[in-house]
């Protein structure tokens, strides 16, 4: 049965999206469907920045250590590095942009001038290899690199096709010197259907997929959680419960993600909210950031939240003033929920179910009732999100079977970059996205998520393809077999470990086989732990690795990395 939020919240939607409201809402016709989007939604995201940056003007944006930037100097700046970007460094409307960098206010700022040239920001994993980053630059054609001087390291010598322009984290416009431009440009017109962003993803294959989407995907998706934050801040403020001040985040997830780049980047600049930067996660660090800055809003990776709600000295900090600890990315254990509730009694635990492919929207699960459901994410995000269960031939499933999660809104990706055969294996024709996750949906409407399809490890937040890893350690020529799968951990929801045969005399170690890997994939694809067998592994009829067999065995008596 619905509960009384159920119902308050709805009611509070019904009133946002009534027609003549904020979030009045329109149709536009994709995949031979009409669907749901915000009338008043900038047409791109050009638009979006100039409209909220000068709504918000003098109001405080940007926080990165010492720096300081309202609203309106953060997009004085991004207008001249746009500029910069057109006059000294020949960008042209559609050029692929990427962006690699850890987070600062230089990320942001390069982010926003990306797309007011034209150009499409194409966001490069920051905690790649070198040679991994290569291949996500020469899979979009990128033809330029906006770097911090790390990165630019990384990549020296592997991108010969493409120029590098190195900026910096200290005062914006000194760190963006080789971007400003000494005179604005004229800067290029747009449509909601141009290209605006590529963002990868690990795949069941293990190569990394460049998820592409227009303005009008990537500005609803920011509307959507927009609408979310606008229902319970009403919600809130008809009980009296709305803190007074400027609303502010910790930004404390990597901006290259699509958690990073929409829940809190984008959303944030449509609702004023301020941002404050940490360039490294550190749980102690975002305490007192919360405590300092008066954080009301947290969203992360669920071991972020867990670890602050259970660390010994989170009484020296006064983290009231954040009522909001939101999770994405990874499933959150129950147990996680209450011990944050209970750590943490000013705030409510919430959950959002999205993916790279959907602009992150999907599902969210609020306050009492994710109390109640905790192992669910939540119901469909209205007023433009869908969410059914498909089985294998794409026909949707009754309520309570379980199928493949699937979502259908204009927010989502328009396909895999140059990779058609992957864009119609995870797009159906009538435009739902085929998540990979397997769940059911419950009579109330709430999304269940209980395994995935693909050979996918979530290892806090971050995908790991176990087909890579596999194929990484096959390269070592001492390797005579070996199977990656994922096992729980309590901090990170689960970590990659490997079982391997090594060839007969070879004595090969663990430290010689991570040693291996740590030079060919990134440090978080490395598995946690090794187990080595001395037989061959056991395998089904098709001659597979029995990797459920594998997993069951090693499951039994794991107690963590």
């Amino acid at each position: 049965m619905p509960t009384q939020l159920d119902r308050d919240l709805d009611a509070v939607m019904n009133a946002l999206t009534a027609p003549g409201a904020m979030l009045e809402t329109a149709t536009h016709r994709r995949y031979g469907q009409d669907l749901t989007t915000f009338c008043n939604a900038p047409p791109h995201l050009p638009a979006l920045f100039a409209h909220f940056c000068d709504e918000h003007g003098a109001k405080e944006f940007l926080v990165d250590g010492a720096v300081r930037l309202t609203f309106a100097e953060t997009y004085t700046l991004a207008r001249e590095a746009a500029s910069g970007l057109i006059t000294r460094h020949g960008i042209s409307k559609g050029d692929r942009i990427g962006i690699a960098a850890r987070n600062s206010t230089g990320w942001i700022i390069a982010y926003m001038a990306v797309l007011m040239a034209g150009g499409c920001a194409t966001l490069i994993n920051g905690w790649w290899t070198g040679e991994e980053m290569a291949d996500g630059i020469a899979l979009a054609d990128c033809r330029l690199i906006l770097a911090d001087a790390p990165r630019a390291e990384r990549i020296s010598g592997l991108c010969s096709d493409c120029q590098v322009v190195v900026f910096g984290h200290g005062g914006p416009r000194e760190g963006l010197a080789a971007l400003l431009g000494e005179a604005p440009a004229a800067l290029p017109e747009l449509t909601a259907d141009d290209l605006a962003t590529i963002l990868f993803t690990s795949g069941s294959t293990g190569q990394a997929k460049g998820a592409w989407s227009d303005h009008r995907g990537v500005v609803h998706g920011a509307f959507s959680y927009a609408a979310q934050t606008a229902m319970l801040f009403t919600y809130h403020d008809k009980r009296g419960e709305v803190p007074e001040g400027q609303p502010s985040a910790l930004v404390n997830v990597p901006l290259f993600h699509v958690t990073g780049e929409i829940p809190v980047l984008l959303q944030s600049c449509i609702l004023g909210r301020r941002l404050v930067l940490m360039a490294k996660w550190d749980p102690l660090e975002a305490m007192r950031l919360i405590d300092a800055e008066k954080i009301s809003y947290f969203v992360g990776v669920p071991l972020m939240s867990f670890e602050i709600a259970t660390h010994p000295e989170r009484h020296q900090f006064d983290l009231s003033s954040c009522k909001h600890f939101a999770s994405g990315g990874a499933p959150r254990p129950v147990e996680h929920v209450s011990a944050i509730r209970e750590s943490l009694p000013a705030a409510f635990p919430i959950i959002g179910y999205g993916l790279t492919e959907t602009n992150a929207v999907g599902c969210g699960n609020f306050n009492e009732n994710y109390l109640d459901r905790p192992g669910s994410t939540g119901k469909q995000s209205r007023p433009i999100v869908e969410v059914t269960v498909l089985d294998d031939a794409g026909a949707q499933l009754p309520q309570g079977t379980t199928g493949e999660v699937a979502i259908r809104s204009i927010a989502s990706f328009l396909g895999y970059w140059r990779n058609p055969e992957a864009t119609a294996e995870a797009m159906t024709a009538d435009g739902w996205f085929r998540s990979g996750d397997l769940g059911y949906i419950d009579e109330d409407g709430y999304l269940f998520i209980v395994d995935r399809k693909k050979d996918i490890i979530i290892r806090g937040g971050e995908n790991i393809a176990a087909s890579e890893v596999e194929a990484a350690i096959y390269a070592h020529p001492d390797i005579a077999e070996a199977s990656v799968f994922g096992l729980p951990d309590a901090r990170l929801g689960e970590v990659p470990v490997a079982v391997f045969v090594a060839r007969p005399g070879s004595g090969l170690s663990e430290a010689a086989l991570r040693s291996h890997l740590g030079a060919r994939i990134a440090g978080f694809k490395v598995p946690a732990h090794f187990f080595e067998e001395h037989e061959h592994l056991p395998r089904l009829g098709t001659e597979k690795v029995d990797k459920r067999a594998l997993k069951a065995k090693y499951a039994e008596g794991w107690s963590g990395a």
